[in-house]
């Protein structure tokens, strides 16, 4: 399925993995990176966007409306939906809020390789693996409690497409690392995300880099650190919920799957780490992306982001 022209391949060849909670991943040879931890697909979805989504939030006769960047092979959508799926019971369908959802992806072969995988579908209930297959075959699905759309190509081009005036409740941000695909965690994109979050939205990401989380910042969101997911090595941080402030429903500094960032992760925003990402027109490739920040970085007087890690190892030691 993988062995396409160029124009139709646009993550080069894909080759599956098994990450260690035995569920499927890829691995991209254009951007030379897996889609997911080695831990395990199935659990980062869970960890890194279901729980921080909080969905119990959302109560019946609301719509939830939903944003995914880069659908991959779905995981991240299919996790709240099947959180969805249990609060419906069959006989009580109003239980869970209606459900609007988008979706950017570039390739549309990494979904349809999940769909192709047995223990891939076995994870989901049936109206989930439906809604997934509807949005291959179809592009999109429509049902009682639910509406999906996914949009194909460059996600800086079908970003504009969206319905205008729609705020999001979730937005969920799983491109390739930035150092692999700058284009998708340009301050201009990052701003574009931020721009279409509802008050109180969230926008969730697995990175917690410094450029991602300076530009969330000046895009007026506030945020928090992602815990580890069950079963990954302790880290400093493990992702980013990003919140657009809402001051009637202020959100909590600590949450399931969330801390305020330490002061060691406060300081890394004041490095040249943390010097972002830019792409003004929306349509530069990664190289050239990648050497403006070179170029700024080098240009800044911001403390090294070496000289911020000897710090606070130095720190981290003499505590211990």
């Amino acid at each position: 399925m993988s062995d396409c022209a160029a124009e139709d391949c646009p993550l080069g060849h894909l080759t599956a993995l098994e990450t260690a909670d035995g569920s499927l991943s890829l691995h991209s040879d254009h951007f030379q990176e897996a889609f997911h931890s080695s831990v395990g697909a199935l659990e980062e979805a869970r960890a890194k966007f279901a729980q921080p989504a909080e969905l119990q939030r959302f109560l019946a006769g609301s719509t939830l409306r939903v944003l995914d960047v880069c659908v991959g092979l779905g995981y991240n959508s299919a996790a709240l939906m099947s959180e969805l799926e249990e609060r419906q019971g069959p006989m009580a369908p109003e239980e869970a809020p209606r459900l609007d959802w988008w979706g950017l992806e570039l390739d549309r072969r990494p979904l349809a390789m999940a769909l192709a995988h047995a223990p891939f579908l076995k994870l989901w209930p049936e109206p989930v693996r439906h809604r997934l297959e509807a949005l291959q075959r179809n592009g999109g699905w429509q049902d009682r409690t639910s509406a999906g759309t996914i949009l194909w190509g460059d996600a800086r081009q079908t970003l504009k497409q969206l319905p205008s005036g729609s705020g999001f409740d979730l937005i969920l941000h799983d491109a390739f690392s930035p150092s692999r695909c700058p284009e998708l965690w340009s301050e201009e994109f990052l701003r574009g995300l931020a721009e279409r979050l509802a008050p109180g939205g969230r926008l969730l990401t697995y990175s917690r880099a410094a450029a991602v989380r300076g530009s969330l910042c000046r895009a007026g969101l506030e945020l928090r650190s992602l815990l580890p997911a069950p079963g990954q090595r302790k880290e400093w941080s493990s992702g980013t919920l990003a919140s657009r402030p809402n001051p009637r429903d202020p959100l909590p500094d600590y949450g399931p799957g969330w801390q305020p960032l330490t002061t060691m992760e406060q300081e890394h925003l004041q490095t040249r780490a943390a010097i972002p990402y830019r792409d003004p027109g929306g349509t530069d490739r990664a190289a050239s992306i990648q050497q403006r920040r070179q170029d700024e970085q080098g240009r800044c007087t911001l403390e090294s982001t070496s000289r911020w890690q000897r710090r606070w190892i130095h720190r981290v030691a003499s505590m211990g």
